[in-house]
């Protein structure tokens, strides 16, 4: 039988619902009662790191589980499954996908609904996650978060609905594959760049969203409070208004700043030559990031910083995922 290490860090799927309905984190975790029921999945060892709401969840969190991790396979493990608040879920996974580099499974799931409310979802997240960590066709995959029945790179998956318990999708390239009651499938395989397990986060980076009309005051505070980096969440495929072209222009010389478009569908390229348009954003040196989202795109940026990244070594990087 093969082992997992089952890794706690809070979030829904550990909290119940109060008499006043508010949903607060428990002090006993619901899931170990789940655990009888997997005896037949896997000899599945379970550690507490942290019971923490996934907003409270911090990239020096992010990169102390990292460490954590990565300590615990020592013990020969065939797998990792990790709980976690739905909030962040997606910005720790790509976290640990571009720090551990592991070649078994390492799964995140977490519960959209509490453990005491009707229709809780965390208990079948839980078991099918795990069924995931011990499955062959998951080695080499790279981080993967599994959820609802879907399993999905850590690459491309997002947090798409509220409320709903479909709610994390792999909005463009589409998900890896499923688990149905017998078995797992995976259909595809995304392609694993190098990873780089630092010792520290230092270097602080910043996410704009540009939209109609904007000034170009928030641009100039970003320089002026020593941030070291920025990601633009710029128009479609490519694009800012005109008005923050003077602004860009000066903060390219302070740091280096990446795009990623706010469509959640489709890449930025640099196509339109008119002011403000990507052409003339490429020619300022920005770096266009394809197939990332501006927090995941925050975090890889933050990374590449802290082992001093030149800005062509920063292009290749954020190439297409």
């Amino acid at each position: 039988m093969k082992k997992l290490l089952l890794v706690h860090t809070g979030g829904t799927i550990a909290m119940a619902q109060n008499h006043s309905g508010h949903v607060l984190p428990n002090d006993i975790n619901p899931l170990d009662a789940s655990l009888p029921r997997a005896t037949d999945i896997a000899d599945i060892t379970t550690r507490h790191f942290a019971n923490l709401p996934s907003p409270h969840i911090t990239p020096d969190i992010m990169l102390r589980l990292a460490h954590f991790i990565k300590e615990e396979l020592q013990a020969g493990y065939d797998g990792v499954v990790i709980t976690h608040g739905t909030d962040t879920l997606e910005e720790t996974a790509y976290f640990l996908q571009l720090t551990i580099g592991a070649p078994i499974p390492i799964v995140l799931t977490g519960a959209m609904r509490s453990s005491n409310e009707v229709g809780s979802d965390g208990e079948f997240n839980l078991i099918t996650a795990l069924r995931v960590a011990v499955s062959d066709a998951a080695k080499g995959k790279g981080v993967l978060v599994v959820f609802n029945g879907e399993i999905h790179s850590a690459f491309n998956v997002t947090k798409t609905h509220t409320s709903s318990v479909d709610t994390f999708k792999s909005v463009h390239f589409g998900n890896l594959g499923m688990v149905t009651k017998d078995h797992v499938y995976l259909f595809n395989t995304p392609v694993l760049k190098p990873t780089h397990m630092v010792t520290k986060l230092t270097k602080r980076v910043s996410v704009l969203k540009v939209y109609a009309g904007m000034d170009p005051d928030l641009l100039v505070a970003v320089g002026e409070l020593g941030y070291d980096g920025l990601v633009l969440e710029v128009l479609g495929q490519g694009n800012v208004p005109p008005s923050l072209m003077d602004a860009i222009r000066q903060l390219t010389e302070q740091m280096p700043i990446v795009i990623v478009s706010r469509c959640f569908n489709g890449i930025v390229q640099d196509v339109y030559g008119y002011a403000g348009g990507g052409q003339q954003l490429k020619e300022l040196g920005l770096i266009f990031s394809n197939g990332l989202n501006s927090q995941k795109a925050r975090l890889k940026l933050m990374i590449e910083l802290e082992i001093e990244a030149t800005h062509p070594e920063l292009e290749t990087s954020f190439q297409v995922e």
